[in-house]
C-alpha cells in the first residue's frame, strides 16, 4: 500500500515536469530563426530577381541571312566523349559502370567515326582530358580525319557546381586546356560544360581563358551572344537542347529509356525539318558510349542520309558555326 501511495504522489510531479519541459521547448522554438523558404525567389525584390536572372542570359541573336555557299541550314553534329570520366570523378568504381563508359572508346567512337566517314561530314568532339588520357588513341583517330574539331569538356567531367572555389575550378580548366593543346597541337576554342553544371565563376573563367564559344545553354534555337551580368561578353553560345541529346532517351534508365531507336530518329528528323524550313541551325548532341551502340548508330546513319537528301545543307563544326555567325553579325 505504501508503494501505491508513493506512486500516486509521484505522478503529478512527473506531469508537471513534462508540461514544464514542453513549455520550455515551445518558447525555444518560437525564438529559433525561421527556416529558409523552399521558394527563395518569392522573398526577393524585382531588382534582385533581375540581377540573379541576368548573371548569364541571352544577348543578340545571331541568325545569319544565309549560310555559306547559300546553304539553307547549318547542321552541327557534336559528341561528348565522357566515357567513364564522370564515374571516376564521383568515385563510382564499379566494374560494370566503368565498362559501360569504356564502351565509348572500344566500340562506340570507332563506329561513330565510320558513320561520319561514310557521309564525309565533320563533327565536334568535346572531350574530358581524363577520357583521352585513359584512351589516347581516340584523339589520334579523330584528328586523322583532318576535318573534325576537339573542344574542352572539363578535366574529369567534374560537377562545376560542386568544385571548391574559383582557384580550384581554374586549376581544372587550365589542366584540361593545357592537355588538349599539347596532344592536338591546337588550343581549344570551344567549351561544353561537363554535366551542364556551372559555378558562379565559370563564365568569367571561360572568358579569361579566351574561348570563342560555349555550347551548353538552351535559350534559343539560333546561336547568340552571352550576356554576363547584363553586359555583352563577346562569348558566343552555340545552343543545345535536351530533346536533341541522345542521353535522356537512351541512358537515363539502366537498359535504355526507349527500347526503339526509331522513335528518337523521328524526333530528330522533325526538329531538323523545322530548322530547314526556318533556315536556322540544327545542333545534335551525342555520346559515343550511348549512340555508338549498333542499333543507335544505325539511326544516326539514317538521319544523316535523310538530311543529305535536302538541298542547301552546310555540315559544320561548332567552331565554324561560331566564327561564321560572329563575322556575319559584325
Amino acid at each position: 500500500m505504501h508503494g501505491v501511495l508513493e506512486s500516486a504522489t509521484r505522478w503529478p510531479i512527473v506531469l508537471l515536469v513534462v508540461a514544464t519541459g514542453a513549455l520550455v521547448q515551445c518558447r525555444a522554438a518560437s525564438q529559433e530563426p525561421p527556416k529558409p523558404s523552399l521558394l527563395p525567389g518569392t522573398q526577393l525584390s524585382v531588382d534582385e530577381l533581375q540581377a540573379q536572372f541576368q548573371r548569364v542570359s541571352a544577348g543578340r541573336r545571331l541568325r545569319p541571312e544565309s549560310w555559306p555557299n547559300g546553304a539553307r541550314v547549318a547542321v552541327a553534329l557534336s559528341f561528348d566523349i565522357d566515357n567513364a570520366a564522370g564515374n571516376l570523378a564521383r568515385g563510382d568504381l564499379r566494374p560494370e559502370s566503368l565498362s559501360r563508359g569504356e564502351y565509348g572508346a572500344v566500340d562506340g567512337l570507332p563506329r561513330v567515326l565510320r558513320v561520319l566517314d561514310k557521309h564525309e561530314v565533320p563533327a565536334t568532339f568535346f572531350i574530358p582530358a581524363v577520357s583521352s588520357i585513359l584512351h589516347p588513341q581516340m584523339i589520334l583517330d579523330i584528328l586523322a580525319r583532318e576535318h573534325h574539331e576537339i573542344g574542352a569538356h572539363g578535366w574529369i567531367h567534374e560537377n562545376l557546381a560542386q568544385v571548391t572555389g574559383e582557384a580550384e575550378e581554374k586549376r581544372l580548366l587550365d589542366q584540361s586546356i593545357d592537355y588538349l593543346t599539347e596532344v592536338t597541337g591546337t588550343r581549344p576554342v570551344g567549351f561544353r560544360s561537363p554535366g551542364a553544371t556551372y559555378s558562379p565563376h565559370t563564365f568569367k573563367l571561360l572568358k579569361e581563358a579566351g574561348f570563342l564559344y560555349e555550347s551548353t545553354l538552351m535559350a534559343s534555337d539560333d546561336a547568340y551572344e552571352l550576356l554576363i551580368d547584363g553586359e555583352p561578353s563577346g562569348l558566343i553560345e552555340v545552343p543545345i537542347e535536351w530533346i536533341l541529346d541522345d542521353f535522356p532517351y537512351f541512358q537515363n534508365a539502366i537498359n535504355g529509356s526507349l527500347p526503339d531507336p526509331e522513335q528518337v530518329f523521328r524526333i530528330y528528323r522533325s526538329e531538323f525539318d523545322v530548322a530547314y524550313e526556318e533556315g536556322g541551325l540544327f545542333v545534335l548532341t551525342m555520346h559515343p558510349h550511348v549512340i555508338g551502340h549498333r542499333s543507335r548508330a544505325a539511326e544516326l546513319d539514317k538521319l544523316i542520309t535523310y538530311i543529305k537528301t535536302k538541298e542547301g545543307i552546310w555540315f559544320a563544326t561548332h567552331e565554324q558555326v561560331a566564327r561564321y555567325v560572329l563575322e556575319e553579325a559584325g
